[in-house]
């Protein structure tokens, strides 16, 4: 029988620094993390709602005038319910005009992660573009191996 784990990369815990936060900690979290930010910022969130859009636009906003590219990768339009796919639809044009790069993709889309400057991994359950009332958990993972690993498998697996 193949072994299927062959490939897996085992990483010393000293070259990783992780953080476990519920849904109240995140944001403060992650807010510092993307005011650090200095090349790129992705943000894989199957949902997105206008109030959570709102929250994080600003900042969106200072980093796109320092020439840090954000890309947003989230459900495609149809496979949202009704109100959703309206969500969807006024924060994606908000967001590219802010000069934000929205991809829709197919597939039922439904990682919750960021990724930035190829160093610092957000992932777990909360939606990043969307979260409201519900009970989360994130783990911020700083290791530039794992955050390019990271993004190099999320792109192969879209």
């Amino acid at each position: 029988m193949r072994n299927i784990f062959s490939k897996q990369t085992t990483i010393a815990s000293n070259d990783i620094q992780m953080l476990l936060c519920n849904e109240k900690q995140f944001y403060k979290h992650l807010e510092k993390d993307l005011k650090s930010a200095s090349s790129h910022v992705y943000i894989e969130s199957p949902y997105m709602t206008t109030r959570r859009v709102a929250m994080l636009a600003p900042l969106f906003v200072k980093l796109i005038k320092c020439d840090v590219t954000i890309t947003i990768v989230t459900r495609s339009l149809s496979e949202h319910d009704s109100k959703l796919r309206k969500h969807s639809i006024s924060c994606s044009a908000y967001l590219r005009l802010l000069g934000v790069q929205v991809i829709h993709i197919t597939g039922y889309h439904h990682r919750k992660l960021a990724i930035i400057d190829s160093a610092i991994v957000w992932e777990g359950s909360l939606n990043i573009l969307s979260q409201n009332n519900s009970k989360e958990i994130m783990r911020r993972i700083a290791s530039n191996k794992v955050a390019r690993e990271t993004l190099g498998f999320v792109k192969r697996y879209r």
